[in-house]
């Protein structure tokens, strides 16, 4: 018998090399058994050879494997059960007999080791889609960082995707496996932390005073149903993926129990989760995440943008970068309560063109707006407002379902066809585009004007009731 110790848990190379020495000396599968550095394991008993070097081969033999075997094997070996080198190294001996082996679907061996690299991958997306990058700090004080609990062992494989896409800025990712760093030149990785200091949202910062570098962190917030620290989460979300494959990209609602009905701030939490695995149309590829609605359920005021901006992607919330600071000041001037409005966009992805280490803004296509209508429509279904505001040309598209000039319909209340009353006006990333001071300045007078139709409609509302 022959042991055989990885150095690391995803230390597939000398795996690679291991099992090619093996092959060659044919040593049966049964004959091998495989171990990691550290791991405690019962099944590694006293009086196995460790196999570290072997005798020259009689021959020149060699062999060769397809090239979807060494893909198939790269993945899987991230998987979190034990066996999986085992299993891997059964595959390749067999293989040497049967190059066809991997095109039979149904063997046991071959089912076992796609479904391990299927779980592997589903974990990076799921990695990708649930990160949640806070920014502290500003200027060159600033740091992001996120804390995420992986299913297998694919953070040091995922790292080089956050990498480029967030080039720009320093980051941590903590988990309990290996914590990943970028300094904006090169990928680090430190220990992991232990379960037990698993950071809740407000010991996020001090975690990370005692493990790294005094930068300030902030847990990021989501939905109850996403937190991964649920037990059912690891089982659900795999099969979510999956469903969302089966059905186009769209898993409709849970149904609702018998004679129970749902209130608007459960539908619209439901809503929220349904469109973070919104894949109707590309610009989730690129994005960080959806940026969905937030205010009351009980806003009789809805405000539309275009779509979530650079800070807005990295937030996960709508208009908190500076056009949501010129909006909140515009708000305020106009008389309007913002904690009372429903703030979203027409476009809930953030679509830009990569320019070095900055992502331009770029407008949304008619496309991309109709794709993404539905979400709208439905934020309008559950919150039920009385006055839609569209602000800028994309929101005005989709509010009224076809291109609408801002400059001929705005300042006016238009009436919809479900009888609520629409407001057009300019989005207020406009006012901060303006060249001229003194342009600015009118066109931001009237920007509040405008905000002044709702403020009236708003207060008449509240005397109302």
């Amino acid at each position: 018998m022959y042991l055989i110790t990885l150095d690391s848990e995803t230390d597939f190379e000398s795996w690679r090399k291991a099992a090619r020495a093996l092959t060659l000396h044919q040593i049966a599968p049964a004959d091998v058994t495989w171990n990691v550095q550290g791991r405690a394991k019962d099944s590694v008993a006293a009086g196995l050879c460790e196999a570290s070097s072997f005798p020259p081969t009689e021959t020149d033999s060699t062999f060769s494997v397809p090239a979807n075997f060494i893909e198939l094997a790269r993945v899987a070996a991230l998987h979190r059960d034990d066996e999986r080198f085992a299993l891997l190294y059964r595959l390749l001996w067999r293989l040497r007999s049967d190059h066809d082996l991997l095109e039979i679907r149904t063997d046991p061996d071959v089912a076992q080791a796609t479904a391990m690299a299927g779980n592997v991958k589903r974990d990076v997306q799921r990695m990708r889609d649930v990160i949640r990058f806070r920014e502290i700090g500003r200027e060159h004080k600033a740091h992001y960082a996120a804390w995420f609990v992986p299913e297998h062992h694919i953070v040091e494989f995922a790292a080089p995707f956050f990498a480029r896409r967030y080039a720009d800025m320093p980051w941590s990712i903590l988990t309990p496996d290996i914590c990943a760093h970028w300094d904006g030149h090169a990928i680090s990785f430190t220990p992991g932390i232990r379960q037990t200091e698993m950071p809740a949202p407000n010991r996020l910062e001090e975690t990370w005073r005692r493990h790294f570098r005094p930068n300030h962190l902030i847990m990021p917030e989501a939905p109850k149903q996403r937190r991964r620290n649920l037990s059912e989460a690891s089982i659900l979300e795999p099969l979510l993926a999956d469903a969302e494959r089966w059905t186009g990209g769209r898993v409709p609602p849970w149904p609702e129990a018998p004679m129970k009905r749902k209130s608007a701030v459960d539908n619209l939490e439901a809503l929220r989760e349904e469109a973070a695995h919104c894949r109707a149309c590309h610009l989730y590829k690129d994005a960080t995440q959806t940026v969905f609605g937030e205010g009351p359920k009980s806003a009789n005021i809805m405000l539309v943008g275009e779509q979530p901006g650079d800070k807005e992607d990295l937030a996960g919330h709508p208009f908190v970068g500076p056009a949501g600071q010129m909006l909140d000041r515009a708000l305020e001037e106009a008389g309007v309560d913002r904690k009372k409005v429903y703030v979203t966009n027409a476009v809930k992805h953030f679509k830009f063109v990569p320019r070095g280490k900055i992502r331009l803004h770029q407008k949304p296509n008619t496309p991309e707006i109709r794709a993404c209508r539905q979400w709208y429509e439905r934020e309008v279904s559950a919150i039920q407002p009385d006055l839609i505001v569209a602000m800028g040309a994309t929101a005005a598209q989709s509010v009224f379902g076809k291109i609408t000039p801002i400059g001929k319909n705005r300042g006016r209340l238009i009436d919809l066809p479900d009888g609520r009353k629409a407001l057009v006006t300019v989005h207020p990333s406009y006012l901060l585009r303006l060249p001229d001071p003194q342009a600015k300045v009118l066109a931001y007078q009237r920007f509040v004007e405008d905000l002044k139709i709702a403020a009236g409609l708003q207060k008449k509302a509240a005397r109302a009731a």
